[in-house]
């Protein structure tokens, strides 16, 4: 990863990767791993690697991960393309409103982000490393919505620089997702996560706003695709 820049905005952005303190929530300049799609596509991620930087591409199984599918993508390895999105979830699709497959990863975010992602997309490859980061995104005259994305290097026969792995998980599901797109998303802040700061088992997420134990979290609510639109309903005893 490149050094922090001179300018005020970059140095305020970037956190230190050797840090191994407790850090506060997205937006408040440092971030952890904290939504439960984020900790359960980490993990998983961790397992299928072991003691390699990163797995491969044909060892992702969608099945092992069905409960997080809605918050995933994984970008083509292709700069010359703006990082091109191969498969995207249906939550992620419904943030911006469109199908999001052959779309450019880079174009999703505002044009001042677009180097700097570019830059951590190919650190991350260069180097096979995680990459947390913060972000915010909504429609043009609303508040807009905090969201943790997670960035995972995948091997293709070996070449790291191949796939990536993705999950863009909103903090909160507001009720205008599926009938508003989102502007370009903020870059708020990132972080590369080392091997030593695997995320803690959920059991042990006392203060996390997000339950102990299994969470179906990317199927709750189903999401029904209806010509341009993205309708969620609820879910069998939920209210």
């Amino acid at each position: 990863m490149r050094p922090a820049s001179s300018t005020p905005d970059r140095a305020r952005r970037l956190v230190p990767v050797s840090s191994q303190d407790s850090a506060p929530p997205v937006g408040a300049g440092a971030i952890v791993v904290k939504l439960a799609a984020s900790r359960e596509l980490y993990s998983y991620w961790n397992l299928l690697r072991g003691q390699r930087s990163a797995p491969e591409r044909s060892e992702i199984d969608p099945g092992a991960i069905r409960g997080v599918l809605a918050d995933t993508f994984i970008l083509d390895v292709d700069s010359a393309k703006r990082y091109p999105l191969r498969v995207a979830g249906t939550r992620t699709n419904a943030l911006f409103l469109r199908e999001l497959r052959g779309a450019a990863f880079l174009d999703l975010w505002q044009a001042a982000d677009q180097a700097e992602i570019a830059t951590v997309l190919a650190g991350l490859t260069d180097e096979a490393t995680a990459v947390l980061a913060g972000a915010s995104a909504g429609p043009q005259g609303l508040r807009p919505l905090e969201l943790e994305l997670l960035l995972l290097p995948l091997r293709h026969r070996g070449n790291t620089h191949s796939r990536v792995l993705g999950a863009c998980t909103p903090m909160s599901m507001p009720s205008w997702i599926g009938l508003l797109p989102a502007a370009p998303m903020n870059l708020l802040t990132f972080r590369v996560l080392r091997r030593a700061e695997s995320p803690p088992p959920e059991s042990a997420s006392a203060e996390s706003d997000e339950p102990a134990g299994p969470v179906d979290f990317g199927r709750t609510p189903p999401v029904d695709r209806r010509g341009h639109l993205f309708i969620f309903t609820s879910a069998p005893g939920r209210r």
